[in-house]
């Protein structure tokens, strides 16, 4: 299977052996019956194991490692997921992460890990930087990209390699581009995080997280903490991402199709003071997107005349653009990073990491991209 669309629709789709079903069935139970102590069909507890759950895990892995063999690990939320790559870590060591970064992994990093002696550095992470900035102690370079909200595409391929000279694990948040715009592993990646909220569930109406990698080592040691920490999914949630998988490349092209347009036309219109999509030249990486991508995904960030008070008025108007968090559903959403997704980092980190009270954030959904257009124009042409 070759095809994005193909592989999203057949990874891991295998009849239900009963019934022939033709998806996998919500298999809702917490235990399961054994033939005498210790003598079972491979599941024991549903903590541990779930039909459902194993079902999406696999074709998670698949989508990400099509050619070898890799895998995959389910949670309760992306939050979940990232906090169990923090469990790996011990007293005393180090991360070295990008400055813009979702809030959430912030505040677990800044306050929480923190208190467990794990200490965490925040650079732009250019290539070449990274010897000046690595410690005897540091364990894992962590890269989102692109990165919530400016947008920042790394060259993964080029940071992996430098932080493989020093014995770094290199995780790679990769929820905005999904497996269909970007492949981390064949970039140098040992472990790729998801928030399945997003493009994978696609329909804003699960939350759910996983973790792949293609190494043995670092899957017994995720194995092993899924089970004993237990932030797993229900059933039904990993049944509804493992629904959204199937169209996730049918939906990807809609989204990128529809933000690039968008952002090309914004970019003309004198109300825009800032804008931030990786398909335009004017992007800072522009050129790594070019190469490490097949298409720039689906989120525009800007600023428009006013700061916040303009952002506020221009978020008001808007009737197809919901104010909500998250992204990356089939409706078009306008988040405000200053009070919403990254409120809880300082203030001062977050004006160093290139945000500000103005910025905005557009998730475009499957509409119409002309409905799309014609809502952001009424919006802007009140400021």
């Amino acid at each position: 299977m070759t095809g994005d669309s193909t592989r999203c629709v057949h990874s891991s789709l295998d009849p239900e052996v009963t019934t022939g079903s033709v998806h996998t069935p919500i298999f809702q139970t917490s235990t399961y019956v054994q033939n005498d102590f210790a003598d079972h069909l491979g599941y024991e507890y549903a903590r541990g194991d779930n039909p459902t759950r194993n079902a999406l895990q696999r074709a998670l892995a698949e989508m990400e490692s099509p050619h070898q063999e890799a895998y995959g690990f389910c949670f309760a939320s992306g939050m979940a997921a990232i906090t169990t790559i923090s469990q790996m870590l011990e007293q005393g060591d180090h991360v070295i992460a990008c400055d813009d970064l979702y809030g959430g992994t912030v505040r677990l990093f800044d306050q929480i890990a923190s208190r467990f002696g794990i200490e965490t550095s925040y650079s732009p992470l250019k290539s070449g930087d990274l010897g000046n900035i690595v410690r005897d102690n540091s364990k894992i370079l962590w890269l989102e990209s692109p990165t919530n909200p400016l947008l920042t595409v790394h060259d993964i391929k080029s940071l992996a390699a430098e932080a493989k000279e020093h014995g770094l694990i290199v995780v790679v948040d990769s929820t905005f581009a999904t497996p269909i715009l970007q492949r981390p592993f064949e970039l140098g990646a040992d472990i790729i995080v998801h928030s399945t909220t997003k493009y994978i569930g696609g329909h804003s109406d699960v939350i759910g997280g996983c973790l792949i990698t293609q190494s043995k080592e670092l899957a017994e040691k995720i194995s092993f903490l899924q089970n004993a920490v237990g932030a797993v999914p229900a059933p039904m949630d990993c049944f509804l991402i493992l629904r959204g998988l199937r169209t996730l490349a049918l939906r990807m092209n809609r989204h990128c199709e529809s933000a690039m347009t968008l952002a090309e036309r914004l970019q003309d219109n004198d109300k825009v003071t800032r804008l931030f999509y990786p398909g335009l030249k004017s992007h800072p990486t522009h050129e790594i997107a070019q190469r490490q991508m097949n298409a720039f995904g689906g989120i525009i960030s800007l600023e428009v005349k006013g700061g916040e008070a303009g952002a506020r008025k221009f978020a008001a108007q808007l009737k197809l653009f919901a104010t909500a968090e998250s992204l990356g559903g089939i409706e078009s959403l306008i988040n405000h990073p200053w009070t919403m997704t990254h409120a809880a980092i300082p203030e001062k980190q977050r004006y160093d990491a290139g945000m500000t009270p103005g910025l905005i954030r557009l998730s475009v959904g499957i509409e119409d991209m002309e409905d799309l257009w014609n809502d952001l124009v009424n919006a802007l042409e009140t400021l």
